[in-house]
This record gives structure tokens, C-alpha cells and sequence, in this order.
């Protein structure tokens, strides 16, 4: 017990002191035996509690909008940031074209799979718009390999078709690194699954939407005036964006 009171005021002392002198990327604290495991513990219970008291699949974030979408809603956008921050900054391309953004930051396929059922099916629309995959291959739920997102998409396509919902696969946006896990050497793995996405789609008689080949640049990321962190577009890019699925909708829409 005495060694561990040691270390944490030292490291307390530590941490008063670096506060005064240039910032640092990590502060390390040894804490050994019996107790490390008592705080290994005490945090894993700390996890599950947390868990057990959150919505996974954020059901709740559409749960009241859902209630009141018009029933001639004629087409849901689903998928994470890149389709919540597009319906949030352009709201006027959604309502001029009957149009409604179901996308969630953060989400993975897993997710989006999950809640399909209550913010796609439940809707009606005529068409779905998925754009999925950016965080699977950033492992934001950890990780996942590219057969098993496949598979993810594929339930939702299934899904939609079961239902008479026409469903639209869209290719994952270019991203050479993600801000938040730096360490990722996402572009490969981002080129590999699109050709995945494309192929399944092209069997199956399922329109694809090739952003990628419209907003790519030579390392296989997002040019900075079409995304400044190198992930989410910017209106310059949405407006590309814009155009090419809006073709693709009034051309299976008619």
C-alpha cells in the first residue's frame, strides 16, 4: 500500500509540475503487484457499467424524427459522419429532393446494420443510399475484416430488397490517414474494399456510386479543399457528391 501511495503522489507531483512546462504526448505512471490488478479491476468494472447503461447502436438519436418523416419520403441516406454532417450542412439538397439523412458519426456497418430496421425500413422510402466502411477500416468497434463488412452490407441490401426498397451501394471516400488513429495506413485497405463493394454489387443488379474515382488524389486520400482533416467533405466535395447520386436517383426513381 505504501508503494502505491508513493507512486501516485509522485505521479501527482509530476503532473502540477509538467502543467508550467511545454505540453507532452504521454505521462507515465507505474503502478506494480496487487495493486495494479485492484486498478485493472476497478476500471473493467467501471467498462461494463457503462455499457450496460448505453444505447450501442444509437437508436435514440432518430427515434423522435422518425415519428413525424413523411410518409412520401422518397429516399434515406444511411451511414456514419460523412451522411450526418452532409444532411446537416445542406439540408436544402435533402428537402428539394425529398430526402432523408440517417447517418450517425462514429458508426461502423455492425451499427448501421442494427438500427436499419427502425431508421430505414420502418421509413418506407422508395430507395435507400448506403455509405459505409470508413470506420470499419478505421476499427472504431475494432477489428474487422473486409469479408465480414461485406457481409454487414450485404444483410442491409438484403434487407432493403425484402422490403421493396431499392438499395444504392456506395463506394467508401479516399482517406490517406485518419486523424484519430494515426497510426492506420488506411488507402489500400479503402481501395481493396471498394472493389469488393463494386463486385457484389454489379452481381446482383444493385447501382453503385463511385465517389472515390470523382474526389481521389495520387496518395489515395482526400485532397485538403475536398475534406480539411482528410476525412469529411467539404461543400466543394459534397457538391460533386451531390450531383452524381442525384443522377443516379432520377435515373432509377422515374
Amino acid at each position: 500500500m505504501k508503494h502505491y501511495l508513493i507512486s501516485i503522489l509522485t505521479a501527482y507531483f509530476s503532473i502540477i509540475n509538467l502543467a508550467a512546462q511545454k505540453p507532452t504526448d504521454s505521462i507515465s505512471i507505474t503502478i506494480e503487484g496487487a495493486n495494479y490488478k485492484a486498478l485493472e479491476k476497478h476500471f473493467a468494472e467501471k467498462e461494463r457499467e457503462r455499457k450496460k447503461n448505453t444505447d450501442w447502436a444509437k437508436f435514440y438519436r432518430y427515434e423522435k424524427a422518425n415519428e413525424s418523416v413523411p410518409q412520401s419520403t422518397k429516399v434515406v441516406f444511411m451511414g456514419n459522419s460523412i451522411t450526418d454532417s452532409w444532411a446537416k450542412q445542406r439540408p436544402e439538397f435533402f428537402e428539394a429532393n425529398n430526402l432523408v439523412g440517417r447517418g450517425i458519426g462514429g458508426q461502423t456497418s455492425s451499427e448501421m446494420l442494427v438500427r436499419f430496421q427502425s431508421d430505414v425500413i420502418n421509413l418506407t422510402p422508395r430507395m435507400v443510399v448506403i455509405l459505409a466502411g470508413t470506420n470499419d477500416i478505421a476499427r472504431n468497434n475494432g477489428i474487422i475484416s473486409h469479408d465480414h463488412i461485406l457481409g454487414n452490407i450485404k444483410s442491409m441490401c438484403e434487407l432493403a430488397k425484402y422490403h421493396k426498397i431499392k438499395p444504392v451501394l456506395c463506394s467508401v471516400l479516399p482517406a490517406y490517414q485518419f486523424g484519430w488513429y494515426k497510426d492506420l495506413q488506411p488507402a489500400e485497405d479503402i481501395k481493396r474494399l471498394n472493389a469488393m463493394f463494386k463486385d457484389y454489387a454489379l452481381k446482383n443488379k444493385i447501382p453503385y456510386v463511385d465517389y472515390y474515382s470523382a474526389l481521389a488524389d495520387e496518395k489515395g486520400g482526400l485532397p485538403e479543399k475536398f475534406a480539411e482533416d482528410g476525412v469529411h467533405p467539404t461543400a466543394e466535395a459534397y457538391e460533386i457528391m451531390e450531383k452524381i447520386i442525384l443522377e443516379l436517383i432520377n435515373k432509377n426513381l422515374k
